[in-house]
């Protein structure tokens, strides 16, 4: 067997070898090329030196330069524009940020007021005189529904020019010219815009006459035209219609929601003019104007509510913003002293008394003699609140209450004050017989008595039966002006009597410091002095109540909107003179309304007797000031009676003032008050079944 010489083999293995080599050699070789070829063409490209020492410049570095000045530009503009942006943004947010926040809540936010709703008034048996009913306002912001209707109506003419109805489309994007359709220019579109928000704002103005009179509502007075001027107004709150109904409104609301249906309370006064001088009523705002519903107006208003909710830009609620509510507090229900039926027979008989008489005008208050709650108060020529106010108030009627905000001379019906004064201090007896001239002389004064006489044996219950000025100053003297001074002031004269109604007069009473010779010579006969009808009947009152007087009250209980019945403060009293002294006062005043065929023993109002029941009281004829003469008249009189029945067992006082009347309150002849007063306690006591009187024996006037 034959096997390769090793030589061979080796000489194969080292010619691989070098090829091997040479390969890697040549590899290397091209690299180092290729390395440098690179080198170069980036020296070249950078305008840097070779090798050679030859520098290449690049062929496009004006080019380049010309890119990057671009480049630049650009890049400053960017940054000054950035810088801008955010100055600006930054002056938004600091400067204008707080403003522009408050007028976006404001228009988005809205504040709805919950009104409470007014207390009633009630009469002492629960009768209505003033009670609420529910109705709605009418109300819009024009200038914010305007805005509304505006975005509204550019919304939807956008949405429907998105349709393919071209009728849609052409109504607002692409108007018509010819046969074909062009588009709209920015101005064409804002007119056809507006004519659009016109004519739904018209639409508006008249449906809202048409709704409501389509449900039988009264429409008078609302008219298209008035409800498109306030449409149009430029203001943010404008009443359309008042007084609607609640379900009309709602229907007109859902119709158009640009239009609120505000809450409002209807005052109604059911009985008409009958007790609306104590009453009054409230503006067409829903405070009290005149009367008690003035002032009492907090107890009755209470308290509004009030909530908070955002709405959208289209009119709508925006859920789950409703935010900040209070409840609204009802006003007090009141109960008032007054008898409506009471009330209703005093007024007509006093408007039949004026007419009858030919008076001014004439009041009247009644009294619970022992408790002093007013039971009437009724004047002449008072409004009607549910009729043309204005036409009233040119036929001379008024919301005004002169029983207790006009004081006049109350005349003799005052000579109550000096017999209290006398039988209290022990000064004389109602049978003591005084030798009464037909005139006296005080303090360089002379005063006479209403008719001529010589000397007359009076008694002291004469005295006042008669009506005697001279005897009543001959008594008055006993007492002195200082406590004739100290007796006026226990009475209440020329003081408030604190009744719960708006606007009373204290009167008028001269300080003591100021009187004169000639001030002594007057008061004591009931002039030189000022009352008003309500202390006229407190006086008497004072004598009913065994001497004690009682301030006058009109309040009889208020309850408030939960059924808490409040506590009432008690009236201030006084204890004017002793409760035999005003027993013994009250019986001697019977001889006023004694009857005596022959005259002696009668006193100066026997129409005032009512058969059956002891009748106490007084009249009264007190001279005006002649304004042209600044001296008393002799032709104009405030007529006057006051009185208690029945005198055994007081139940009721009634007083009574007549401003210059003609004739008798029946139309007969004389000018005395006795006859309506006569009427009044009739109707009283036979309503209420009081028990006739013990007979007595006839006072002695006029001694024999």
């Amino acid at each position: 067997m034959t096997f390769p010489s090793n030589g061979r083999s080796r000489g194969d293995r080292a010619g691989r070898e070098d090829t091997s080599r040479r390969s890697a050699y040549q590899d290397e070789s091209r690299r180092a090329a290729r390395e440098r070829e690179l080198s170069r063409r980036s020296r070249k490209s950078k305008g840097m030196p070779q090798e050679d020492g030859v520098t290449y410049r690049p062929q496009s570095s004006s080019n380049g330069g010309a890119h990057k000045r671009r480049v630049n530009m650009v890049t400053a503009i960017a940054l000054v524009l950035a810088g801008v942006l955010i100055i600006r943004l930054g002056w938004v947010q600091v400067v204008w940020g707080p403003e522009l926040s408050l007028n976006a809540s404001e228009q988005r936010t809205r504040v709805y007021v919950d009104p409470a709703r007014r207390g009633t008034i009630m009469d002492r048996e629960g009768n209505q005189l003033a009670y609420t009913m529910q109705a709605r306002s009418l109300t819009v912001s024009p200038n914010i529904m305007r805005e509304e209707l505006r975005t509204g109506t550019d919304l939807a003419l956008r949405l429907a020019a998105d349709e393919t109805d071209p009728e849609n489309v052409a109504s607002y994007v692409t108007i018509e010219e010819g046969n074909e359709y062009v588009f709209a220019s920015a101005e064409q579109r804002e007119t056809i815009l507006s004519d659009k928000v016109e004519e739904r704002i018209q639409n508006i103005a008249d449906r809202i006459p048409e709704i409501i009179k389509s449900h039988d509502q009264d429409v008078t007075g609302i008219s298209s035209e008035e409800i498109l001027d306030k449409l149009n107004a430029d203001s943010q709150y404008e009443v359309l219609v008042r007084n609607v109904d609640p379900d009309v409104a709602s229907e007109i609301t859902d119709e158009m929601p640009s239009v609120a249906a505000d809450h409002q309370d209807i005052r109604q006064y059911p009985n008409g003019a009958i007790g609306e001088n104590i009453i009054g009523r409230i503006s067409m705002d829903g405070e009290g104007q005149f009367g008690f519903e003035a002032s009492n107006d907090s107890l009755l208003a209470g308290n509004n509510g009030r909530s908070t909710q955002d709405m959208s830009i289209l009119g709508q609620a925006i859920p789950g913003t409703l935010r900040d509510q209070i409840p609204a507090i009802d006003g007090a229900n009141v109960e008032l002293t007054i008898d409506l039926d009471l009330q209703t027979y005093v007024q007509q008989a006093l408007e039949q008394a004026k007419a009858n008489s030919g008076a001014e005008n004439a009041s009247a208050v009644v009294l619970d003699a022992k408790t002093a709650e007013v039971l009437a108060m009724a004047n002449t020529d008072t409004i009607n609140p549910n009729e043309d106010t204005g036409k009233q108030i040119e036929q001379g009627k008024s919301f005004d209450n002169p029983s207790v905000t006009h004081p006049f001379e109350p005349g003799s019906v005052a000579k109550v004050i000096t017999a209290a004064g006398v039988i209290q201090e022990g000064l004389s007896t109602p049978d003591e017989v005084l030798q009464v001239p037909g005139s006296i002389e005080m303090a360089g004064v002379s005063v006479r008595d209403a008719w001529e006489h010589g000397v007359v044996p009076y008694t002291t219950a004469g005295v006042f039966g008669k009506s005697s000025n001279v005897g009543t100053l001959m008594l008055a003297e006993r007492l002195g002006e200082d406590k004739f001074a100290e007796y006026l002031e226990r009475f209440g004269v020329g003081q408030s009597t604190g009744i719960e109604l708006p606007s009373e007069s204290q009167g008028l009473l001269p300080a003591r410091e100021q009187w004169s010779g000639g001030t002594f010579a007057n008061l004591p006969i009931g002039q030189g002095m000022s009352i008003t009808t309500l202390q006229m009947a407190g006086i008497y009152q004072a004598l009913a109540n065994d001497g004690e007087r009682i301030e006058p009250r009109i309040i009889k209980s208020v309850t408030d909107s939960d059924g808490t019945v409040l506590e009432q403060p008690e009236p201030d009293t006084v204890q004017v003179v002793s409760a035999e002294a005003a027993r013994t006062t009250v019986d001697m005043f019977r001889s006023v309304t004694q009857v005596d065929p022959t005259g002696v023993q009668q006193g100066t109002a026997p129409d005032a007797a009512i058969e059956g029941y002891q009748i106490s009281g007084k009249t009264g004829t007190a001279q005006k000031v002649d304004p042209n003469t600044g001296a008393y008249s002799n032709s104009q009189y405030w007529i006057t009676f006051a009185g208690i029945a029945p005198a055994d067992d007081p139940r009721f006082v009634v007083a009574i003032m007549l401003d210059e009347p003609e004739r008798g309150v029946h139309g007969g002849g004389g000018q005395t008050a006795a006859p309506l007063f006569k009427d009044i306690a009739t109707w009283l006591l036979n309503r209420d079944n009081i028990p006739l009187s013990a007979e007595t024996e006839p006072i002695v006037l006029q001694a024999q």
